[in-house]
């Protein structure tokens, strides 16, 4: 059985299907409950659940992961949170320090399950840090799983594989695709393994390698492409750590072109470990350089000049000709 659904609604349907499967399963954050999330992403949640499982929280994000650990520890399931990007620094040193060391700490003998939920990236215009992609940090944080959505479907199964997962998940949300609707499989097994990449469009001539927030311009813009007369494969890697090589490398063989497009400032982001791994499993294959495309190296700019900092048709199009040209 599918259902079409806002992204903002597969969430929702994500969470409320592992806390009915899951008494352990349990919400924190600021504005979770009565309020429902400042998205609305938990509403009707702490209705039908109780506030012991969907807690409100104080404007304390190292105070709010703490306590996740220690319930961790305990045997629940938190599932924390982060109410947008920017506001996840205070618990820095908590997701840093303890979260993704614990088990490594303990010899393989203490597991901290929980889900660290971070609404990311521009295009709501809204205020300074409410608009920021720092997924690179966690990504490169050693013990920490880190996944993003990019359709209704991902949501609502990748929201109930990561709650599952025994390890600790980072699960991005791009913000700005909230209200955007999609079939959604409710059935019984998810699609697609949570660290899996998925080939979004098929074609020969170049591979737009990408994720979250970006997918839509990426899928437009090989659209665009077409009627140009060139074939542009996009890939959605929805698994940043670890990212799934075998389809990455198997697209950029099969094109011998790509392109990683994502909205965080290019200098060490995502698509420079993207662009290394591509060089190094396909040099023989390529038949031109692995080219970027993402903001600027510059703190994220108020928001009358977002849409000249994030990546948007033109010039997705401009890296995929330039490719071309080689």
């Amino acid at each position: 059985m599918s259902q079409k659904m806002t992204i903002a609604k597969a969430l929702n349907g994500g969470l409320r299907a592992a806390m009915e499967a899951d008494p352990k399963v349990i919400l924190m954050g600021e504005d979770v409950g009565k309020l429902g999330g400042v998205f609305r992403i938990t509403e009707h949640l702490q209705k039908d659940f109780g506030e012991d499982r969907v807690v409100d929280t104080p404007l304390a994000e190292s105070g709010i992961m703490g306590a996740a650990v220690g319930l961790a520890l305990r045997g629940y399931r938190p599932v924390v949170e982060i109410q947008f990007d920017g506001f996840v620094y205070p618990a820095f040193d908590q997701i840093i320090s303890q979260v993704s060391k614990m088990h490594y700490r303990s010899l393989g003998h203490l597991r901290l399950p929980m889900v660290i939920r971070i609404p990311y990236g521009g295009g709501i215009g809204a205020v300074e840090h409410h608009s920021e992609s720092n997924e690179a940090y966690f990504a490169h944080t050693a013990g920490l799983r880190v996944v993003t959505t990019s359709t209704a479907e991902d949501a609502y199964w990748m929201m109930q594989q990561a709650i599952a997962s025994d390890d600790p998940v980072v699960l991005y949300e791009p913000k700005r695709r909230y209200h955007e609707r999609g079939e959604v499989d409710l059935g019984d097994t998810a699609p697609h393994g949570l660290h899996d990449a998925v080939v979004r469009r098929e074609g020969t001539d170049l591979t737009l390698l990408t994720y979250g927030p970006m997918l839509k311009t990426c899928m437009a813009a090989a659209d665009a492409a077409a009627e140009e007369g060139n074939s542009v494969e996009v890939v959605d890697l929805r698994s940043l750590s670890p990212l799934d090589r075998d389809t990455i490398v198997g697209s950029v063989t099969k094109t011998g072109r790509a392109v990683v497009v994502h909205e965080a400032q290019t200098f060490l982001g995502m698509g420079a470990e993207v662009a290394a791994l591509v060089q190094q499993a396909c040099f023989y294959q390529l038949e031109a350089p692995v080219l970027r495309v993402g903001g600027y190296n510059i703190p994220y700019p108020p928001s009358r000049h977002e849409e000249v900092f994030l990546p948007d048709l033109d010039r997705i199009l401009d890296a995929v000709d330039t490719s071309l040209q080689y």
